[in-house]
């Protein structure tokens, strides 16, 4: 039997009370059904439904509240925006459950986490109202995250792919998007109750997204383009930060993954939500209820 990697202290950063570098926190502080939200601030708003919270871990904008709920161990834990911090949040959650912090090698036994991002959004499609709530079977990423991995796609999503690739060519050359999809067995839990579609994750809230202040973006019409995008019944649903790079690490290591967006803007008809903490709040209310009674 080959011996087992001792992964280097450069790599793999454990803080003096044990915890893992940017999350500072310990193995036995998480539960293996994770929610993850952006903003540190929405992480009480979900604990708040929880029986009992016996966890609360701050820093940086990493934000964690582990406790229970219909007798169902949750944590909520907030990730900040973009995928650059989805990589320090999945790879440091993986190595929380998975590695074993005091020989720095991989467990024999893995652990699949159950994460479901909570997240708001904005829809490039005019079959996804504003005010909606819908789940990403599929994300396609425009990041560069994942081309720092090594990521395996199936037949179905490679040719999804290349033909995303091939719509935006003529307007935007030099980038490598990605794809990745949710865990179908989570996608069955939630399809019933809320719509399903494709999301584009932008590697930036402005120009990334098509959004035009003052600097001029290099990718004209980009929201016009996207909603142009068909590929058999697929077209892109919605547009945010977070999702393809959650679902390529939920591939990569072996986890169940699932995106929840709360739709704020029309992006199609340049409108957003006059309430939009009323269709966060029956985002995460509904959410909670699905994970802890199926």
């Amino acid at each position: 039997m080959a011996e087992k990697r001792r992964i280097p202290e450069a790599e793999l950063i454990i803080n003096p009370n044990g915890g893992i570098y940017h999350l500072h926190l310990q193995p036995h502080q998480i539960a293996d059904t994770i929610i993850t939200v952006g903003d540190p601030g929405r992480v009480p708003e979900v604990s708040k439904h929880f029986d009992s919270v016996q966890h609360k871990v701050l820093h940086r904008e990493f934000l964690t509240h582990t406790g229970y709920l219909n007798n169902k161990r949750l944590t909520v834990i907030s990730t900040g925006i973009g995928t650059d911090n989805i990589d320090i949040v999945m790879n440091e959650l993986d190595a929380l459950v998975n590695i074993d912090f005091e020989t720095r090698t991989v467990r024999d036994a893995l652990t699949s986490l159950q994460l479901v991002r909570l997240g708001t959004s904005g829809a490039v499609s005019s079959e996804v109202p504003m005010d909606s709530i819908l789940i990403s079977e599929v994300a396609i990423g425009m990041d560069g995250l994942m081309n720092f991995y090594e990521l395996q796609n199936s037949i179905w999503e490679t040719v999804y792919l290349e033909a995303f690739i091939s719509h935006i060519k003529p307007y935007f050359k030099e980038i490598k998007p990605y794809i990745a999809s949710a865990d179908p067995a989570l996608v069955e839990k939630f399809e019933k109750r809320y719509l399903k579609g494709t999301t584009v994750t932008a590697s930036g809230f402005y120009g990334p997204q098509g959004r035009t202040l003052r600097a001029k973006n290099e990718f004209k019409n980009f929201a016009e383009v996207i909603n142009q995008f068909r590929h058999k019944h697929f077209r892109i649903s919605n547009l945010e930060m977070e999702t393809a790079g959650i679902y390529g690490f939920g591939k990569i290591l072996g986890h169940q993954c699932l995106s929840i967006n709360a739709i704020l803007a029309d992006r199609v008809n340049q409108k957003f939500s006059s309430n939009p903490q009323k269709i966060i709040d029956k985002m995460i209310e509904e959410s909670l209820e699905v994970i802890t009674t199926s």
